[in-house]
């Protein structure tokens, strides 16, 4: 085949590909041996984050955009009038080694529509993965999307040679797949996440008593939501994301707003994008539970069905528990502390350890780091500054938002104040 037409496939798939927002690489620590090429430590190229901070280049190509479900939401759905691709295995292997040869990729991120069905697409995937392993030796990072529906079998030997797997859940209710992708039932997403879930465990278990047991997903396994397509509150959005995390041990979660990409009676109207600061506030729910101890029904529940898009979530919950503060920063609990809105787990941490030395006062807390044009109003130390707080949660809101403006506007927003 000429390099046009690979380069033709490459321009649409790659462009297909950029819907899915769930490329994260962190987790894996697949060492290169045997002068293997690439190592996971340590047009259709997209840029993710290890655990430690690392930017990491992979190529995030569909095999396939030729589907045979007709979902609403989906670029690729059958009866869209779009160009359609298909990479054959080989296709996506040398794709992959030649963009590493040329340094402009450290892995591969590969997903596709489903054709014929669900373990024929699989398996496919699957072979990439295998050759690139085996034929190539090739150590670099790669995430593979699950297809839902796919058998155990294909499930397991997918774990063997991608470090992440995921399986999109698309729409965060039962109700809305049912009505956006009549075609798709929501159990064929739930079983490859619970067979991937298993074999985790089995893995660990077995390289206790075996050392030399193959590793399985070492990335583990992620999923994505779509939001805004069906009309989902933020409350149905996050007890989702809460149930897949406690039940099957998810890394991440990832939100990524409906685009109108297409007109379906049964969507949006065309227009009506999902404002990126929707899925900010989301993830910074996200990113409360799983490391700040809150649980989801303090943050949404049907009193609250959705975020406040003026604040962040937890500065949106100490308002409506002003009951609970001041607290002292020398006394209260590192769950408390992280309860505090400025507050990010590294400074609770430094003043969990600073506080062991001696009392704090507000001039300790600016050396720590701490963001005391808002942790000001719900806390106490060891200082007479700042003691003053009779406002109420209305009017501490107005006060807050305004001295947000100017050079913090941006992080008040949601850009920088992300995770505290």
């Amino acid at each position: 085949m000429s390099f046009d037409r690979i380069r033709e496939k490459l321009n649409i798939l790659a462009d297909a590909a950029k819907y899915d927002v769930s490329c994260a690489s962190s987790g894996s620590n697949r060492k290169n041996t045997n002068k293997g090429l690439g190592n996971a430590t340590g047009m259709g190229i997209c840029h993710t984050y290890t655990k430690d901070g690392r930017c990491v280049s992979l190529l995030k190509i569909l095999l396939t955009n030729h589907c045979i479900f007709d979902c609403a939401y989906c670029v690729t759905r059958k009866s869209n009038d779009i160009k359609r691709a298909a990479f054959k295995v080989q296709e996506v292997v040398d794709l992959t080694i030649n963009f590493y040869r040329r340094n402009y990729i450290e892995g591969l991120f590969l997903s596709s529509g489903i054709f014929k069905n669900a373990d024929y697409t699989m398996e496919r995937l699957v072979a990439v993965a295998k050759k690139l392993r085996l034929e190539e030796n090739f150590n670099g990072y790669i995430h593979l999307k699950s297809i839902p529906g796919a058998s155990d079998e294909l499930m397991r030997e997918a774990g063997l040679y991608a470090d992440r797997l995921s399986v999109n859940i698309e729409i965060p209710t039962k109700e809305g797949l049912k009505q956006l992708a009549p075609d798709k039932n929501h159990e064929d997403f739930i079983k490859p996440m619970k067979k991937v879930k298993n074999e985790i465990i089995q893995y660990k278990s077995e390289k206790k008593i075996i050392k030399s047991t193959p590793k399985y997903a070492p990335a583990g396994q992620s999923t994505q939501m779509i939001i805004g397509a069906s009309g989902e509150t933020d409350m149905q959005i996050m007890y989702t994301s809460n149930y897949l995390y406690n039940k099957f041990d998810l890394k991440r979660v990832y939100y990524s707003g409906y685009i109108p990409i297409s007109y379906d009676k049964r969507l949006p109207m065309i227009g009506t994008e999902v404002p990126v600061l929707r899925e900010n506030r989301l993830y910074q729910t996200d990113w409360l539970l799983r490391f700040y101890g809150f649980d989801v029904r303090e943050i949404l529940n049907p009193e609250y069905p959705d975020l406040d898009l003026d604040i962040d979530p937890k500065l949106s919950w100490a308002l409506r528990n002003l009951h609970q503060f001041p607290v002292d920063i020398n006394k209260a609990d590192k769950m408390m502390l992280a309860r505090v809105p400025g507050l990010g787990m590294v400074s609770v941490h430094k003043i969990l350890s600073a506080r062991r030395f001696r009392n704090l006062n507000w001039e300790h807390l600016k050396t720590i780091g701490v963001k005391l044009n808002r942790a000001k109003y719900f806390i106490t130390c060891n200082s007479r500054y700042f003691e003053t707080r009779d406002y109420s949660a209305s009017k501490l809101k107005e006060i807050l938002i305004h001295n947000s403006t100017g050079k913090h506007k941006k992080a008040f927003t949601g850009q920088l104040a992300l995770f505290t």
